[in-house]
């Protein structure tokens, strides 16, 4: 079953903690725990996962696997995804069984949000 905007455990690098954290807190209400200064967890989010210290990115243009959310309303999901910071890498576009857009957090991770529902 689709949950809105909810990924169940993964790692994705970050060259600046904070900066992420930020990002995920304010365009999606996601919570934090840190374990020490290069590790910081997240969870009930549909896939519980965590960010480490690296200075690398996860992006689909070098292979990395890409994670997409859900969302009841695509549009509004894309406006607060881009007032908390992120990048829309691909606006909204159509494929079979829904439509989607992709975008990168501040570090440069790159995600995509999908949705089933028409334009509201």
């Amino acid at each position: 079953m689709s949950e809105h905007e909810k990924l169940n455990y993964v790692e994705f690098p970050s060259k600046k903690l904070t900066e992420t954290k930020a990002f995920f807190e304010q365009a999606f209400g996601w919570s934090f725990t840190d374990y020490g200064p290069e590790y910081t967890a997240f969870s009930n989010q549909g896939l519980d996962g965590g960010f480490f210290k690296a200075d690398m990115s996860s992006s689909t243009e070098n292979g990395a696997a890409l994670l997409v959310f859900y969302s009841n309303d695509l549009e509004g999901t894309q406006e607060k995804v881009t007032r908390a910071g992120g990048e829309i890498a691909k606006p909204i576009f159509s494929f079979p069984g829904g439509r989607r857009f992709h975008f990168t957090e501040p570090c440069g991770n790159e995600f995509a949000v999908w949705s089933d529902l028409e334009v509201q």
